[in-house]
């Protein structure tokens, strides 16, 4: 069983997010270009307070899974090891073998489910922050004088006066400082 793989999907986009690196720029970064701004969702998600505490909490969840799970791991290795050790007399008309592979499954069972309620929690705390992000985004843009705000992941490199990151996640901190959640299950529609 992939155990501690649990959260690694759900939490790789954004625990991958905090080794946001910076290579040292050119000496000369070049001229500021008006109404071109630009903004780096994920260092956002990386170094806002909020972007923290979501971070924080979803390895907390994730660690709570992989407890939640262990004990299944650790029961069905122990089977398997007494069947193996037992040969044929362990198990001779093959039920105790058909019990293991059911529990497998349906171990196997909720581990996805947990997976997929993992994915979809961290999913609906992004959701929360991009709704507060984008009025603050809006609200940036217009005081900047921006005319084409770009994507920093588009960006090689860029003058760091056209980067209204800074900006944006200290008003974020102020607006969305925290959020408190558990994990979530996930809805019949968004299962399908």
């Amino acid at each position: 069983m992939k155990l501690l793989a649990i959260g690694a999907v759900a939490l790789a986009s954004l625990i991958g997010s905090t080794a946001v690196a910076q290579t040292q720029g050119p000496q000369n970064p070049g001229p500021v270009i008006p109404g071109v701004c630009v903004f780096f969702n994920q260092r956002l998600l990386a170094q806002s307070t909020v972007g923290q505490a979501v971070q924080s909490r979803m390895v907390q969840l994730a660690g709570e899974v992989e407890g939640e799970l262990a004990p299944y791991g650790t029961a069905i290795q122990t089977e398997i090891q007494q069947l193996q050790q037992g040969g044929q007399a362990a198990d001779p008309d093959g039920a105790r073998r058909t019990a293991v592979q059911q529990r497998i499954q349906e171990a196997q069972g909720l581990e996805q489910t947990r997976q997929e309620e993992l994915r979809y929690t961290l999913s609906e705390q992004r959701r929360q922050i991009s709704e507060a992000v984008e009025p603050i985004l809006v609200a940036v843009y217009q005081e900047r004088g921006c005319g084409m705000l770009l994507d920093r992941e588009s960006v090689f490199i860029l003058n760091p006066a056209m980067d209204v990151t800074d900006m944006v996640i200290q008003r974020l901190n102020t607006a969305l400082p925290t959020l408190s959640f558990n994990r979530l299950p996930v809805p019949a529609q968004a299962a399908q």
